[in-house]
C-alpha cells in the first residue's frame, strides 16, 4: 500500500493522490492550511486583535464569547486560554446522554477553579437516541453526525439568546487534520433525510437544528462569528494536558474525543470494524507535518489497536444497551452495506457552489478559511 513519504496517510483515504516524489494531496492540503494560518508572531498579532474585538462587543454585556466545552483537553485548555486574556466566556455543554463521568467532572472542575458560567443544553433522549440509531440503519461511517451538528447549532442557540457575537472552538488542523468528506461531511438536510428514512418517527423537539439559512443569517445579519483559537496560538496538546493535570486536576480519558462514549464506539469500533476506516491516519499526519511527532511515532502509534478487545466490546455492548438494539437489531445493522456520506441528499452542492460564487463573505462568518473550502482548491476538486 502507498503511504504518503511525508505523513501517514495512504490509499485507503477517499481522494488521494501521489505526486512522483510520494507526496500527498492531502500533505499538500496541511501544509498550505499551515501557510494560511500561520502561528508566532504574526499569529499572535492576528489572536490579539481578536480578543480586543471580543472585548470592544462585550462591552456592557455579561460575557465576550461561547466556548463549547465536552470535557475533552481541547476545550478545557481553551477556556484557560480565554480567561489568561481577561476574557468573560460562557462554556457551553451538549449532553446528549453518552458524556463519561470522566468528561462530566472535567467540566466541573475547569469551570469552577476560572469562575466560569457553565450552560448545559440537554436534548431530549428519545430525540438523540432515535437519531443515532438512524445513521447506523443508515449504514452511514460517521454516525456520530447528530452530536456534532447538534453542538454547532447549540453554540449559536446560546449566542443568539445571550446576545453574544463570538464562538470560540478547540477545534486545531495542526493536531487533527482535514478529514475526507466522503467520511464525514454532514449537514441539517441530510439529518432531517436520514432520520425521516431510517427513524421511528420521534419528533425533534428539542434537537438543535442550525439550518444554511439559520447559519447565514446569524453570520450575516447578527454578525455572530466562529473563532479557532489554536488556528493562531502555540498550542501543544500534551503539554495542554500536564497544565490542565497539574492546575485543575484533569483527567485523561484515553482517546481523541473518548470522553463520550458514543463518540469512542464510532472511531474506535464502529470505523475500522465496518469500513475499516482509521481516523487516526489523518490526526497523526497533521502532528507529523507540524513536528508534534515523528513519521516513524505515527507509523507506531498506527500499529497499535484502539482499545483492547475487552474494552472495544465492553463500549459496543453499552452502546447497544443504551440505544435499546436487541441483538437481532445490532446484527442486522451490523450487516446493512456500508454507504458514505454522498449516498443521501445533502446541500453540497448548493453550499460549496455559493461558496465559489460569494467567497469573501466568509470573512463575515469565520475568522479563518473553513478547511473544507481549502480542500476543495486541492482534494475535493471533483465536485459530487
Amino acid at each position: 500500500m502507498k503511504v504518503c513519504t511525508k505523513g501517514v496517510w495512504d490509499e485507503t483515504i477517499p481522494g488521494i493522490s501521489f505526486d512522483e516524489d510520494g507526496v500527498s494531496n492531502f500533505c499538500n492540503l496541511q501544509e498550505k492550511l499551515m501557510a494560511d494560518h500561520p502561528r508566532g508572531a504574526i499569529g499572535q498579532s492576528d489572536w490579539d486583535a481578536l480578543v480586543t474585538a471580543m472585548k470592544t462587543a462585550g462591552r456592557k454585556k455579561r460575557y465576550d464569547c461561547v466556548i463549547g466545552v465536552s470535557g475533552g483537553v481541547d476545550s478545557s485548555y481553551l477556556l484557560h486560554i480565554a480567561r489568561q486574556y481577561g476574557l468573560r466566556p460562557l462554556a457551553v455543554n451538549l449532553d446528549n446522554g453518552f458524556n463519561s463521568e470522566i468528561a462530566v467532572q472535567n467540566i466541573y472542575k475547569i469551570t469552577t477553579s476560572l469562575s466560569v458560567d457553565l450552560e448545559t443544553y440537554v436534548v431530549d433522549y428519545e430525540e438523540i437516541k432515535d437519531l443515532l440509531s438512524a445513521y447506523m440503519k443508515a449504514g452511514m461511517p460517521w454516525i456520530d453526525t447528530p452530536t456534532d451538528l447538534a453542538i454547532k447549532a447549540t453554540m449559536y442557540k446560546v449566542a443568539r439568546a445571550e446576545g453574544i457575537r463570538f464562538i470560540l472552538r478547540g477545534n486545531d488542523f495542526r493536531s487533527e487534520g482535514k478529514q475526507p468528506k466522503e467520511w464525514t461531511y454532514s449537514d441539517a438536510r441530510q439529518l432531517l433525510y436520514i432520520h425521516k428514512q431510517f427513524g421511528k418517527g420521534v419528533s425533534l423537539r428539542t434537537y438543535p437544528m442550525l439550518t444554511l439559512f439559520r447559519q447565514l443569517y446569524a453570520g450575516l445579519v447578527i454578525g455572530i462569528k466562529d473563532i479557532r483559537p489554536f488556528y493562531y496560538l502555540d498550542y501543544n496538546k500534551q503539554d495542554a494536558k500536564r497544565l490542565l493535570m497539574e492546575t485543575y486536576d484533569w483527567k485523561d480519558y484515553g482517546g481523541h474525543h473518548h470522553e463520550n462514549l458514543f463518540t469512542k464506539f464510532a472511531m474506535a469500533y464502529w470505523l475500522p470494524q465496518k469500513f475499516g476506516i482509521d481516523k487516526r491516519k489523518i490526526n497523526l499526519s497533521a502532528q507529523v507535518l507540524s513536528n508534534a511527532l515523528t513519521r516513524q511515532e505515527a507509523l507506531v502509534l498506527l500499529s497499535q489497536p484502539f482499545a483492547s478487545p475487552a474494552e472495544l466490546e465492553q463500549t459496543r455492548a453499552y452502546v447497544q444497551k443504551k440505544l435499546s438494539l436487541s441483538d437481532v437489531d445490532f446484527e442486522r445493522i451490523w450487516s446493512s452495506q456500508p454507504k458514505n456520506t454522498f449516498d443521501y441528499p445533502s446541500n453540497y452542492a448548493l453550499i460549496f457552489g455559493l461558496v465559489k460564487r460569494f467567497r469573501p463573505l466568509l470573512k463575515r462568518l469565520y475568522s479563518y478559511t473553513p478547511m473544507s473550502v481549502s480542500a476543495t482548491d486541492i482534494v475535493d476538486t471533483k465536485r459530487v
